[in-house]
């Protein structure tokens, strides 16, 4: 499929492009900034790739959890874009994202994310042998670090690693990716399942997922 994907749920602003095959990509990580850039990097993979927005099959963005106002304004972007475009739309999660990163066959993903305020966003995916993407296991939650159990996690991933190193067990000696952020390039990967099961979106629908808006919790997250 032809897609286009932004990310700016956290301090790294991200565009990829996915068009006749070929993958277009533009990144910068500023803990500020993202209104400003993000319509700029689209510009530059569309005429990179030689294309107009009404050439693509749909755009997938960030639907976080993340920064509040960085979340925000994928949302606003993604509904400007595909409303002028009459494209649909998917949302991609950001811990999702930043799983595909790193996942191997038969991997059980903790990802954890500062969420500042002394809080965690935390999901659980899995890889099954044969497949390329990762698919969630259980719901996503913000939770403090005291708070968070390994269940049988294979490798863990996210900045809240690095913020909170007390949640990893040194004992168990497993793999961590404690600086990755989400990219633009997983959240196209991840979309183009949602787009082929036909789980898109027209563009009203584009909508953020926070956690902490959330007022069911899930027991062991």
């Amino acid at each position: 499929m032809n897609l286009l994907a932004i990310d700016t749920a956290t301090e790294r602003c991200s565009v990829a492009l996915s068009f006749a095959g070929k993958l277009f990509e533009r990144s910068a990580e500023t803990p500020r900034a993202h209104a400003d850039l993000i319509l700029p990097m689209v510009a530059d993979v569309l005429q990179e790739a030689g294309i107009k927005l009404i050439d693509l099959d749909g755009i997938a963005y960030g639907r976080g959890p993340g920064a509040f106002t960085g979340v925000r304004i994928a949302i606003g972007v993604v509904q400007g874009l595909a409303f002028g475009a009459d494209l649909p739309t998917v949302g991609i999660s950001n811990l999702a994202a930043v799983a595909q990163q790193v996942a191997q066959p038969d991997d059980k993903i903790l990802v954890c994310m500062d969420a500042r305020m002394n809080e965690v966003y935390v999901g659980r995916f899995g890889l099954k042998p044969g497949d390329e993407l990762v698919h969630a296991i259980g719901l996503e939650a913000v939770r403090k670090p005291s708070e968070i159990e390994l269940l049988g996690a294979t490798r863990l991933v996210g900045t809240g690693l690095a913020a909170h190193p007390a949640i990893a067990d040194p004992a168990l000696h497993l793999p961590i990716h404690a600086s990755a952020l989400p990219r633009a390039r997983e959240i196209l990967l991840l979309a183009e399942r949602e787009f082929a099961a036909g789980r898109s979106h027209p563009a009203r629908e584009a909508s953020p997922v926070y956690l902490r808006d959330q007022v069911a919790t899930v027991k062991g997250a």
